[in-house]
């Protein structure tokens, strides 16, 4: 690995991976499961954050660990052969490690589901970490001297100025140009497929 060039992190779901079929799916076997009604259609709108904060929007307070423990259980069964790679996602992989920089994915997901995702999909990367958002995520970032974040999200962008690196931008999420933007990315791109040509040109500081 070439020390001066950068380790670049990146958002997992509607970043690297479209998993809206697949959390579709584990919604709708939830509700089956539990009797309580989840729009599907709107959650798979609204992904990024924690899996409490949709939760919350159909569960009682003294049934959300429950409902957070089924979710979590059906999940790999329901939710992993739908997804698919977002476009772009192996090219931009690719392209970190053709700089000699390493890849890791920092994602709000539960790490055992976010791990079954990369290994279905054959997206080889070199760390995962799992469970944190926004600022949160930050503490990976900085742990592993990650120099550039990309994400989908407003909370993504958080993370990656919180950490001190420079947010990347893609609108393949729920987020658009203009807010990604007032939130502080410093590229905003329309997906991955443009990202190899941004790192050539951000190059090694």
């Amino acid at each position: 690995m070439n020390s001066t060039a950068p380790t670049v992190g990146f958002d997992l779901d509607m970043t690297l991976i479209d998993s809206r079929p697949g959390i579709y799916a584990t919604w709708r076997a939830v509700s089956a499961e539990t009797g309580v009604h989840v729009d599907a259609d709107l959650a798979v709108t609204r992904l990024g954050p924690p899996l409490e904060e949709e939760l919350a929007h159909w569960f009682p307070a003294d049934r959300m660990a429950e409902a957070a423990e089924l979710y979590r259980a059906l999940y790999p069964a329901h939710a992993i052969a739908p997804s698919v790679a977002m476009p772009g996602s192996r090219e931009a992989l690719a392209a970190v490690r053709e700089s000699g920089g390493r890849t890791m994915v920092v994602t709000a997901k539960y790490e055992p589901s976010a791990k079954l995702h990369l290994e279905a999909l054959g997206l080889d990367v070199d760390l995962l970490v799992g469970g944190l958002w926004a600022e949160g995520k930050a503490l990976a970032l900085r742990e592993h001297g990650a120099r550039v974040y990309v994400g989908d999200h407003l909370g993504d962008v958080r993370g990656a100025r919180a950490a001190g690196a420079v947010p990347v931008a893609v609108t393949t999420g729920p987020c658009g140009a203009e807010e990604l933007r007032a939130a502080g990315a410093e590229a905003v791109l329309p997906d991955l497929t443009a990202f190899p040509a941004w790192l050539r040109e951000y190059g090694t500081p």
